[in-house]
């Protein structure tokens, strides 16, 4: 009788923390695949988390910058929220200055909002981005090199 209770305790708690197959498991610390070097200098890495979830109605794409890298100016129809999870970013908005951002660091672009935001001159970026899904980006101007190379020189003269 023992026996047949210590049997059970062991099978139900290898079933209990067993994993079930039947959930789509994927994960964040993939790097993901190099992005098409359309609407960015450098080099890029998106990991889609969550995209194009018509039930949640949002995305989230894991995007990793080498130093040095940044996207073109742009806006999205829904609010913007990036998450800096490892390294430094510059951020900017249409008629504001640019920031650095750091590791931990959270901000929100409202939707409609032109911006950009890149790694930095020295260091290599990870954050997730949190979008909405009802359009996709819209693209509106090149950064170029030089303007990028301002923005760095300005930045760490502060």
């Amino acid at each position: 009788m023992k026996k047949s209770i210590l049997v059970l305790f062991i099978i139900t708690t290898i079933s209990a923390f067993s994993q079930d197959s039947e959930y789509k498991v994927s994960s964040f610390l993939t790097a993901g695949t190099k992005a098409p070097n359309t609407h960015y200098l450098g080099e890029a890495w998106l990991n889609a988390i969550i995209h194009d979830d018509a039930e949640l109605g949002y995305n989230i794409t894991k995007a990793t910058f080498k130093a040095n890298s940044t996207l073109d100016w742009h806006k999205h129809s829904s609010a913007q929220v990036l998450i800096i999870v490892v390294g430094e970013a510059y951020y900017q908005e249409r008629g504001k200055e640019a920031v650095i951002l750091k590791e931990g660091d959270i901000i929100k672009c409202e939707k409609d909002t032109e911006h950009w935001h890149s790694s930095t001159k020295d260091s290599d970026v990870t954050y997730l981005a949190l979008y909405g899904a009802e359009q996709p980006t819209t693209w509106t101007k090149v950064v170029t090199q030089e303007y990028y190379d301002n923005i760095a020189e300005m930045l760490q003269s502060n």
